[in-house]
């Protein structure tokens, strides 16, 4: 299946998703970060639909997916992947979150443990602030007159500083992709960010978890992948010499530690 495919949530928000690899397959779902789309993936595709049914999804307000107003939460992101999943007919999956799919994937193994096999949270936190920081990105981004101010502000997030001066073709693959966001749904989800806290729950999570952070993490320090790996009971902790994306910038390593602890 080569193009994006769409279901429609509850709510009436149309969510585009893409499944990769043979249907025999366990099936790995992948969430991205905010202000990307499934695309961020491609580069891991490849290697991981080799072992697995790779699903792949934008959330709303995002990619293929439609941007229904407001302020979204991160309650209605998660139910957005369990009736995903309820329309595709998947019973259980391997979930690997990076960032804001992080925050998705706590959430999953808090209120729908029985929908997971193996979690692997990447590059993300419990909790990010202060709400006024995010009050003020939500202004910002909605009164900007396009939106490369704020891609280049998320670039110089997600990669070393060296890579964006060099301007190498994956900067220039994300800096597309980030003027193609609509501000409207980059306010929705910076406001479930926001209003995210799951510093004290995601001790309920049984799922056996993977935290993968990045050392030169300056959106989600390693310091919060290190809490997160301290409250979940066994989870485990891989740190990698990244900045954001550390499934970009350190891909074989990524791949490492995600097929090691899947197979």
């Amino acid at each position: 299946m080569n193009e994006l495919s769409f279901v429609t949530t509850g709510d009436g928000t149309r969510i585009a998703y893409r499944l990769d690899g043979d249907a025999g397959k366990p099936v790995l779902m992948l969430s991205n970060s905010i202000a990307t789309t499934l695309h961020m993936w491609d580069g891991q595709v490849g290697e991981l639909s080799r072992h697995f049914r790779v699903l792949r999804y934008d959330f709303r307000g995002h990619g293929g997916s439609s941007v229904p107003a407001g302020a979204y939460s991160l309650d209605r992101l998660g139910r957005d992947v369990i009736e995903l999943l309820d329309a595709l007919a998947i019973g259980r999956v391997h979930f690997l979150g990076l960032s804001l799919g992080g925050f998705v994937g706590q959430w999953l193994g808090i209120h729908a443990p029985e929908r997971i096999d193996r979690l692997i949270l990447t590059n993300t936190s419990s909790h990010l602030g202060p709400a006024s920081y995010f009050d003020e990105r939500i202004a910002a981004v909605e009164q900007a007159p396009d939106m490369s101010e704020t891609a280049e502000t998320f670039l110089a997030n997600w990669f070393p500083a060296k890579m964006v001066a060099a301007n190498e073709p994956v900067i220039e693959e994300f800096r597309a992709m980030l003027l193609t966001v609509d501000r409207h749904g980059l306010a929705g989800l910076f406001a479930a960010v926001r209003d995210a806290d799951l510093r004290r729950t995601i001790a309920l999570i049984s799922r056996p978890t993977l935290v993968i952070a990045g050392r030169h993490d300056t959106v989600t320090s390693a310091s919060h992948g290190e809490l997160i790996a301290a409250t979940v009971p066994g989870a485990k902790l891989v740190v990698l010499p990244s900045v954001h994306l550390s499934n970009v910038e350190y891909p074989a390593e990524f791949i490492q530690a995600v097929l090691g602890f899947l197979r």
